[in-house]
């Protein structure tokens, strides 16, 4: 069980690995085992562990907010085991399915009992509405190339950092060599789908006119 050292290659592999089909740690929300797993991270994941690097940029977007997620905080190498998780860490089944809300059928049922359930019921009703919703975020992997070989590649990664927007997270970076000596900058980004689009991203990098030839999205994943 567990991951191993996530200082290592290995470790970060099988990271990726276990995140391919998975948007969290353990459940379908943040929890702890996410801050967990992020912390025992000395940096981001390469651009090639595409899941990996996903799941640490979406996790890094929440800030300081990593220390009130919900759950229980545990040995880093209690997580990354193949036994399926119906609560946040695999021990527990969520608060709503802790709550019978009709209890059992009786037909001696009294006013009482009725009215017990109803405030069950009600209380179950108001806790539901107090759930904050979910914000839908992608991580993409953009390919910007320039326009000849004598670009300066630090100067356009430096230029693409600088496009700041609410819902926008710039993530690690690296060159691939093109052709006749050119290389092109793949930067990885999370984004709040409501807030940022593709197009913006296409319209303030191109701006760079000067240095900026193109941008594509090579990778597009629903976080």
């Amino acid at each position: 069980m567990g991951f191993g050292d996530l200082k290592t290659k290995s470790g970060l592999q099988a990271l990726n690995v276990y995140l391919e089909d998975k948007s969290y740690i353990e459940g379908y929300v943040p929890s702890q085992a996410d801050a967990v797993v992020f912390e025992s991270l000395s940096e981001a994941p390469a651009v090639d562990l595409p899941h990996a690097l996903r799941w640490y940029n979406h996790i890094s977007s929440y800030g300081t907010e990593k220390a009130s997620f919900p759950g229980i905080k545990k040995d880093l190498q209690s997580y990354g085991g193949g036994t399926a998780s119906n609560g946040m860490n695999g021990t527990k089944k969520d608060d709503d399915d802790d709550l019978d809300l009709f209890g059992s059928d009786s037909e001696e049922e009294t006013e009482e009992d009725r009215k017990r359930k109803e405030e069950r019921v009600k209380a179950y009703q108001e806790k539901k509405a107090k759930k904050p919703g979910v914000i839908a975020k992608s991580s993409l992997l953009l390919d910007v190339k320039p326009w000849d070989d004598e670009t300066d590649m630090k100067e356009v990664e430096r230029l693409v950092r600088t496009i700041k927007a609410d819902g926008l997270l710039w993530g690690a970076s690296k060159l691939i060599p093109l052709a006749y000596g050119i290389k092109k900058l793949q930067i990885n980004c999370v984004i709040e789908d409501e807030k940022i689009s593709t197009d913006f991203l296409e319209e303030e990098i191109t701006k760079f006119e000067d240095h900026v030839q193109s941008m594509d999205v090579a990778a597009f994943n629903k976080i």
